[in-house]
């Protein structure tokens, strides 16, 4: 059993409080980012690490770090660093594939340096003789491998000076944040699958549509079904109107629904078998747990859905929300495809979506809330979201005026180059606040501060949709050591 030393047995419970956004007519949602594409997978624990002296504006202090194992949902495995280096998480978390622009990274400008990190080190270049060589030592270990890249991401994500105490980690760190400093832009990597707009409507006799498919998968090898209960007739096609089964990346598909069908909503289901591409950022679905940046995949399964709404005449809607960390908030996103005016109200202010009109709303969110809710209308129509907003690393926690549960070894640790004191750093995650776990096995890794700082509990926000409640609990950063 896994268990984080200087951390409370039980979290702080979030307060909520609610606020109005009631929409009227059917309404088919889709899922934030961080529910509506990519690969689910579940924390494990720390497999490598080791210790690394931080030096922060808060002062200094000695953390674990290294390399997090997940396991899929569905089958496969995945490897990832923290880029949030003071807040925690746990074995049995539960994390979700999103992007760049809707994590830590998104005002990140040193996003693309710590891609370069790791593509040019463990375990995406296993051969550690060739990093040996590259750091300028003899030999080095994996667990000196993950360590050193754990270190220089932290440089990059969090804005601290992070120095492994080994020797041999601590040279491969040196080569790492130096060559990333001058090394071209990275861009972001693709996603492993995902559909877009994840929420589509129209009217019966129509195709609706259309969605376009995202994936690193190779051309057809993304399966399209049907639930067994959808309406007779109605199937997935191109273009065209040929029938779909099978797709591949950049394709545009329809929901063909014949003419006299009742009004009524369905499912679209995308799965496939695909490597997670380096450089992808995993986030909690539940609660705020710290951030991970994907280091390493195997052939996992993925899955995503389209959700469909028509009906013969009315208003038509269709609403997607998505994680919009610039603004800070939620930006729902509705649309109505059908002949009449849709109103609904967002915290107390109506908005009327004529027929063939779009509009986006960003409804805003404390940094850090857990939104859970769930979306229901007409026709059966239900749906659940689930999610963190989290857009910025924590800060670094107030100094400890007790003992450190962790000193630095007597050996000072070189100076390595640190990110721009002037740009806040994308969040790191990778059990950064607190874990015991590394070398010794069954706690859970360090892989952030072990200070002990209290958790700050939050404030919470939610939302009433279409007759279907949706509250927002909220959680803050924890401090190391929670």
């Amino acid at each position: 059993m896994f268990s984080v030393r200087g951390r409370g047995a039980a979290r702080a419970a979030a307060a909520t409080l609610v606020s109005g956004l009631v929409a009227s007519s059917a309404i088919a949602l889709a899922a934030p980012a961080m529910a509506d594409g990519g690969v689910a997978a579940t924390l494990g624990g720390l497999k490598e690490s080791g210790k690394i002296k931080i030096e922060s504006d808060r002062g200094d202090s000695v953390e674990r770090g290294g390399l997090f194992d997940l396991t899929v949902d569905g089958g496969g495995s995945l490897q990832a660093y923290c880029i949030d280096l003071w807040t925690s998480t746990d074995p049995g978390t539960a994390y979700k594939e999103t992007d760049w622009d809707k994590s830590t990274l998104h005002d990140n400008p040193n996003a693309g340096k710590i891609r370069w990190i790791l593509q040019h080190s463990y375990p995406e270049v296993n051969d550690l003789n060739a990093l040996a060589g590259k750091a300028g030592v003899g030999a080095l270990t994996g667990e000196e491998a993950a360590t050193a890249t754990q270190a220089a991401i932290w440089t990059y994500s969090d804005n601290v000076k992070a120095t492994p105490l080994d020797p041999e980690a601590k040279a491969l760190t040196g080569y790492l944040v130096a060559e990333a400093a001058k090394a071209p832009e990275q861009e972001e990597p693709k996603v492993s699958l995902a559909a877009a707009p994840a929420s589509i409507a129209g009217k019966a006799g129509d195709k609706i549509g259309p969605f376009k498919v995202t994936t690193t998968a190779a051309d057809g090898a993304v399966k399209v079904s049907l639930p067994a209960d959808a309406p007779a007739g109605v199937k997935v096609v191109d273009a065209g109107g040929q029938a779909v089964t099978t797709t591949g990346n950049g394709k545009e598909l329809f929901l063909d629904v014949p003419a006299g069908t009742p009004d009524g909503t369905t499912k679209v289901s995308l799965q496939t078998e695909t490597e997670v591409a380096i450089g992808r950022v995993f986030g909690s679905v539940v609660g705020h747990e710290q951030t991970l940046i994907l280091a390493g995949s195997s052939k996992s399964t993925v899955n995503t859905e389209v959700t469909a709404a028509w009906a013969k005449k009315g208003a038509v809607p269709a609403v997607t929300v998505a994680e919009n960390c610039a603004k800070g908030g939620l930006d729902i996103t509705a649309s109505n495809e059908g002949d009449e005016d849709w109103t609904f109200d967002v915290k107390g202010v109506s908005y009327t979506i004529k027929a063939g009109e779009t509009k986006t709303v960003t409804v805003p969110v404390p940094e850090d809330t857990a939104y859970d809710f769930t979306i229901t209308g007409p026709n059966g129509f239900s749906k659940s979201f689930q999610g963190v907003l989290d857009c910025k690393t924590a800060p670094s926690p107030e100094p400890s005026t007790g003992t450190p549960s962790a000193t630095p070894s007597t050996d000072t640790p070189s100076e390595t180059p640190s990110a721009s004191a002037s740009t806040p750093a994308p969040s790191a995650s990778t059990d950064a606040s607190t874990g015991t776990t590394g070398t010794t096995g069954g706690d859970l890794a360090e892989t952030g501060s072990s200070n002990a700082t209290p958790m700050i509990a939050g404030i919470a926000v939610a939302l009433v949709l279409a007759g279907g409640g949706a509250v927002f609990f909220l959680r803050k950063k924890k401090a190391a050591g929670q």
